[in-house]
């Protein structure tokens, strides 16, 4: 019996809403593929996100049952591509196991892989306003000699950078790591990880970084210290920020709350829906990517009034035993099956960590004209007022996937 060891699995998201440099970006080349091949990523891809929406509400539920009056903000599609390359090292009942709790369960093994190789082509984007780019890396340990035909897929599909690394130096090792997340999230998320356990020969990473420009600019001289309600009893201050536009907003009567539409530039929207007093908890049990759908339905363009915190939070997750109880178990048991990674160690994910910062500001590029004057139809604004616990989404238009997920219960973050 081969000696176990420790395999880390650790995931970071980053999301900003402001000010974005004036520097080009360039994605990640790719090889050139074929019409069909083409269709056939874009067909698994939308299946993925689909998907992937669904299982970022399983695990949105299960983190919101466990910390009612906390803050939740993270990434499904983070921590769904990092588990889906670890699927092209895993192999029977342990492989299975991935795909059922991830939802992965009607997607073939290849186009579970071509449909993410297709969203990091299709998300890794870099523009004047707005920047999205999304990656994945392996520290690796020399002793562990992994396959090269892991090695080889893990780069050709996810586009993950191979770093060797010296795990028996774990302080050099850290710093090296935390410095690497450091870079690829522009200095957002620092000291992702605090401690490395003995034993460890491989850490992967999915980085996701986003950071863009509202397409309606909310004025700062416009924003006032207003109260954020935390419960009947109590309240915080917070810096409101208002902005009348036109928007996309809807009433749902049926779950009681108010679904608005934000858009910020580059195909990316936010969606945050406002419960009634009272009606928190229900909308959390009933929310699904068909409640989703018909939110999106029954909103319709008119002018509103919008006010919404600024905020700046972070949140870090464990979610080894959060995962076992969506039944993702093998790959953390020390019969799981990673021989894919390396036929000759006894491998099992020791724990998974995410770590994913919010900020929403008033900002725009610095130095940039304004959005301009905007004419808007003359009829009496609706107000929505975010100044009490709300859910937030923000999706890529074009690919339909969901980039976060989360919940504000305080927006300073206490």
């Amino acid at each position: 019996m081969n000696a176990m060891l420790g395999l880390g699995l650790l995931l970071a998201g980053f999301f900003a809403v402001e000010g974005v440099p004036q520097n080009n970006f360039s994605p990640n080349s790719h090889v050139a593929v074929s019409q069909p091949q083409v269709w056939k990523g874009r067909w698994a891809a939308q299946e993925l996100a689909r998907q992937n929406t669904d299982f970022g509400f399983k695990l949105f539920k299960n983190l919101a049952s466990r910390s009612p009056s906390k803050n939740i903000f993270f990434s499904p599609l983070s921590v769904s591509m990092a588990f889906s390359m670890l699927c092209l090292g895993a192999q029977d009942s342990t492989l299975a196991d991935i795909k059922q709790g991830f939802n992965f369960t009607n997607l073939s093994e290849k186009d579970l892989h071509e449909g993410f190789h297709y969203l990091i082509q299709r998300l890794n984007q870099g523009r004047q306003n707005v920047k999205l780019n999304l990656g994945n890396v392996l520290f690796i340990d020399q002793k562990l000699q992994p396959q090269r035909k892991f090695l080889t897929d893990a780069k050709s599909l996810y586009n993950a950078d191979v770093v060797p690394t010296d795990f028996q130096n774990l302080e050099i090792t850290q710093k090296k790591i935390n410095d690497y997340v450091s870079q690829k999230t522009h200095g957002k998320l620092d000291n992702l990880i605090k401690n490395i356990d003995p034993g460890t020969v491989m850490l992967l990473i999915n980085y996701i970084f986003f950071r863009a420009r509202w397409q309606h600019e909310f004025d700062p001289k416009l924003t006032k210290e207003e109260d954020f309600m935390l419960d009947q009893n109590k309240s915080v201050k917070v810096p409101m920020m208002f902005h009348g536009s036109m928007y996309k907003v809807g009433r749902d009567d049926q779950l009681s709350c108010t679904v608005l539409e934000m858009p910020y530039q580059g195909n990316i929207t936010a969606i945050f829906i406002l419960p009634d007093e009272g009606k928190l908890a229900s909308v959390e049990e009933a929310i699904t990517t068909n409640v989703l759908a018909r939110w999106r339905k029954i909103i319709t363009q008119r002018v509103v009034d919008v006010s919404v915190p600024r905020l700046s939070i972070t949140s870090t997750y464990n979610l080894k035993e959060v995962l076992s109880q969506l039944g993702i178990t093998k790959i953390f048991e020390e019969h799981g099956d990673l021989t894919r990674i390396s036929p000759h160690r006894s491998l099992k994910v020791g724990e998974v960590v995410h770590k994913a910062k919010l900020k929403m500001d008033e900002k725009g590029t610095e130095g940039a004209a304004g959005s301009g004057a905007q004419t808007l139809p003359m009829e009496r604004p609706l107000q929505v007022k975010l100044n009490k616990t709300f859910l937030m989404m923000m999706f890529e238009e074009k690919t339909e996937s969901m980039l976060f997920l989360g919940k504000i219960v305080n927006p300073t973050g206490a």
